[in-house]
This record gives structure tokens, sequence and C-alpha cells, in this order.
């Protein structure tokens, strides 16, 4: 059980301020081991400011982000972090994209390679290894990143909208992937999204975020079982959890 397990992600009354901006306020929320967390909330509501607090990417204004009981006070190479665009280099075939993370390193051996080869298998891309980015569609290009970054071996995955620029029936297919590597990995992800429906598909927790300045809404538990597939879509289950994640946005509306 998921609530069984401990907290590998904290934040201890995190206020982020850039300038005179607050971009978060007195946010405290945990994370748990082998979670699918999903992130919903409108535009400037720092969403995508809480992925990078945990990343090390910024540090905290006020109070505290701990990662495994260590406060985050620089970027952290055991967080995975995968953007909105895929930022592949486009003089890299994909495989050599999906080897980036080692070859930042070190010289990549034939085992390297064969593991990046085996991860562009995993997200649907075998045969597509000497591909480069400007012969791939919108679709393939985040899945070589999204290879790029299991290619870490990060235990915690930290995704910030990564298929919104794909068609919705890519979005789809590449949600299931990310659901089934999920659970075949146990990684503990955090996804960001805007849309209450794939909130609610891909999370076992949905942590709403409302604006100016940003605050942890509600936290909406979500009972869809492991193994989630389209049927999910029209279950009873699955229906219930979206209209409740709406009511807090609704309810939100309603008071201002």
């Amino acid at each position: 059980m998921l609530e069984q397990q401990p907290a590998v992600i904290s934040f201890s009354d995190v206020t982020q301020r850039f300038g005179d901006n607050v971009a978060l306020s007195s946010i405290t929320v945990d994370f748990l081991q082998g979670e699918f967390a999903t992130i919903v909330g409108p535009s400037g509501c720092g969403k995508s400011t809480l992925l990078r607090l945990i990343a090390g990417l910024i540090i905290a204004s006020d109070g505290q982000v701990r990662v495994d009981g260590r406060e985050v006070i620089e970027p952290r190479s055991d967080v995975g972090f995968m953007f909105q665009r895929p930022t592949l280099l486009p003089w890299l075939s994909a495989v050599e994209n999906v080897l980036l993370p080692v070859t930042l390193h070190r010289r990549p051996t034939a085992s390297d390679r064969r593991e990046a080869e085996s991860l562009l298998a995993t997200v649907g891309l075998a045969g597509s290894e000497a591909r480069h980015p400007d012969h791939l569609s919108g679709g393939m290009q985040q899945r070589v990143a999204l290879a790029r970054l299991l290619m870490t071996g990060a235990r915690i995955l930290l995704l910030d909208e990564p298929f919104g620029a794909v068609d919705e029936f890519t979005r789809e297919k590449l949600n299931f992937e990310l659901l089934r590597i999920q659970r075949d990995t146990g990684a503990t992800i955090l996804l960001v999204t805007h849309s209450i429906t794939e909130a609610v598909l891909m999370g076992d927790r949905v942590i709403t975020m409302t604006p100016h300045p940003g605050r942890i809404g509600r936290v909406v538990g979500v009972d869809l079982g492991p193994d989630r597939d389209r049927s999910v879509l029209r279950s009873a289950a699955y229906l219930d959890a979206v209209n409740d994640v709406r009511d807090t946005f609704d309810t939100d509306r309603s008071a201002a």
C-alpha cells in the first residue's frame, strides 16, 4: 500500500520568491516512495517551480525541500527531469541522444549502448536508433526524451507537461506507456499537467494547486488500481475522481 511507504520528497512550509513575485506560498506536502503523483492547476500556480525545487535547479526562498531526508541545496544527479519540449541535440542520432546522461560523465561502453537501444525499444522506437531528430515526429522525439530520462537510472522522475505538444492520440499512447514503465520500475514519478482528466488517469494522488500565489488546494486520492488501460476512462471511480478534482477549482472560483 502506498500510504505505508515512506516519504521520499518533503516540502515543509516552502515559499518561493522571484524578486517581488511570490510564486509559491507555504507549501507543505509529501510525496511517497513508488507513487505516481500528478500536479494540476492553471497557468501561473507554480507547478513547474515545484518540480525545479525538487531537482535543485532553484533553492527555496523560505522553508525546506528534502529528498531522502536531505535538504535540497544544489542540483541533484539522482533526480531525472523531463521538460515540455524534448530538447534533443539535432546532430546526434536517437540512440546517441539517449546515451547523453552517460556521455556527459564518461565514454559509453558497448553495454551502455545496448541499454540505450533496449530503452528505445521499451518506448516503441526499435529500429529508429540511427535516425536524427529532424527525421522523427514530435511524438517520437518525446519518446526519445523519455528513454533518455530512463537512461539516468534516477529513482525520482519529474515530468513537466512532457506530452503537451503532441496530438491527443499520441499523448494517450505515451501516457499508458509511462504508466507501464512506472509499474515495471517502481520509480517515484511526479507529472505536471493542465489537464484534470490526464491527472486523474495517471495519478495515485492528484495534487491541486491554486494561483496568486501558488498554494496546495486539495490532495485527491485516485483508486483505479495499478493496471490501467482505456477501460478505466469509463469507470465510475475515474469519473467520480474527475468530478472531485473539478469541484476543487469550482469552489475556488466561487469563493473568489
